[in-house]
């Protein structure tokens, strides 16, 4: 089982944020992108590098996912990854990432590094990489953009 959970900016040590998660629109559509490695689609964003602002990260990762040349980038919140393998002896582990909202204003060449293609969508497609984590990513970007 995966747990998702929501922390505030000042909640979670900077030192302890792994990831970063650009929920992207452009043209008011979503932005998926499509590993080289797999058939499924996923919110951009990945690992921080050693020494690396996490917002740097985040701006980082949805250039070379997406191609974007022109974006707005917001943080949105801390988010947390727990998983249980259901052995109760074992204490869950989290990971930390930033969540990140980008509206896209220009779109440039994909990078030649890991992302095969990217797509435009109205909502989530049934084929995500991680799908029971990026449905609660976007629903709470799209909460925050709506307030």
């Amino acid at each position: 089982m995966i747990n998702v959970d929501f922390f505030k900016w000042d909640e979670i040590d900077d030192k302890d944020l792994l990831f970063a998660v650009i929920v992207s629109r452009f043209q008011s559509k979503w932005i998926l992108a499509k590993h080289k490695d797999r058939e499924t689609w996923e919110i951009p964003g990945g690992h921080r590098e050693e020494g690396e602002e996490i917002n740097i990260t985040a701006s980082r990762e949805l250039q070379e996912e997406t191609g974007a040349k022109e974006f707005k980038l917001v943080p949105i919140c801390i988010y947390s990854v727990t998983k249980e393998d259901g052995d109760k002896t074992k204490h869950p582990v989290s990971t930390f990432g930033g969540l990140y909202f980008a509206e896209v204003t220009e779109l440039g060449d994909l990078p030649n590094l890991e992302i095969e293609e990217i797509r435009f969508f109205d909502n989530l497609p049934s084929e995500l990489t991680y799908s029971e984590i990026q449905p609660s990513l976007l629903d709470k970007v799209i909460k925050y953009i709506n307030n």
